[in-house]
């Protein structure tokens, strides 16, 4: 069996006791505080809370693109210094790049890292055979449909077989047709690879759907408020969402979330009050 017919085994990735902030004019504007979290490998983990809370911020560490003020970030036993082949991201805008086609922008990451082209090629039709564009191949992208455009992104993550897979609000774009279309799809792609994930969305009901586990993190400074297991059956489809324990598990989650918000808002007018 070779590399690309092989599940993926996911990374653990640890967080331990982070604290960040960014300078914003003469002060430092905390962002997170205290952030611990333990995600074993393979294990798909949304991130929600209200804007502003470090939920980004946490994933970008993730992927080394930001370096925590004080606190370790960890991939497997390795402190993340850098940016990683093992990572890959998948954002809200599919980035692809208008002047390649279907096929060359899912090879694209593996042009970089030196596949040679009889592999890029084998790999990247695999992968879009598995997202239904094989036929689209040699389209030009300037003419998909956003929902096609979002799965040729998902084959340019996936064709890279990452053990992490880091994922910023990304079917958040789309409409609530294609959305749900999307999060099935994905959530049948995921099972079959185990890469561990790190989902950031603000829709509650998307994070129930896809995730093992919610956490819930409290407005800024962002620590964590709530870490719900959701023991939901897999595979998982949109019509768990009328059930009793789908219900059950949102209305938590809502309850948390508003109070959280209320928080900022009493916040704001307190500050509104004083000035």
């Amino acid at each position: 069996m070779t590399k690309t017919e092989t599940a993926a085994r996911g990374q653990r990735i640890t967080f331990s006791q982070v604290h960040h902030s960014f300078i914003h004019g003469d002060r430092a504007v905390p962002v997170l505080e205290d952030f611990t979290l333990d995600i074993p490998p393979s294990q798909f983990v949304s991130i929600v809370g209200p804007s502003g809370c470090g939920k980004t911020t946490a994933l970008s560490m993730t992927g080394g693109l930001v370096h925590p003020r004080r606190g370790t970030v960890k991939i497997g036993e390795s402190t993340v210094s850098h940016t990683s082949r093992d990572v890959a991201f998948l954002f809200a805008r599919d980035a692809l790049l208008p002047w390649r086609s279907v096929r060359s922008n899912v090879e694209i990451a593996m042009e970089v890292h030196g596949v040679d082209k009889k592999e890029r090629r084998e790999r990247a039709d695999a992968w879009l055979r598995r997202v239904r564009l094989d036929e689209f191949a040699e389209s030009d992208v300037l003419h998909l449909s956003q929902g096609m455009r979002q799965r040729v992104a998902i084959a340019r993550t996936l064709v890279q077989s990452p053990s992490v897979v880091l994922m910023d609000e990304p079917f958040a774009a789309l409409d609530a047709q294609t959305r749900a279309l999307q999060q099935e799809e994905f959530i049948s792609l995921w099972e079959a690879e185990r890469p561990t994930v790190i989902f950031v969305t603000h829709d509650l009901e998307e994070a129930i759907l896809l995730s093992d586990r919610v956490i819930l993190m409290a407005s800024r400074p962002g620590r964590i408020v709530a870490d719900m297991a959701i023991e939901l059956e897999r595979p998982r489809s949109q019509e768990m969402r009328g059930g009793a324990e789908f219900r059950s598990y949102f209305m938590d989650l809502s309850d948390r979330l508003r109070h959280e918000v209320d928080k900022v808002d009493a916040a704001v007018m307190n500050m509104r009050k004083k000035s």
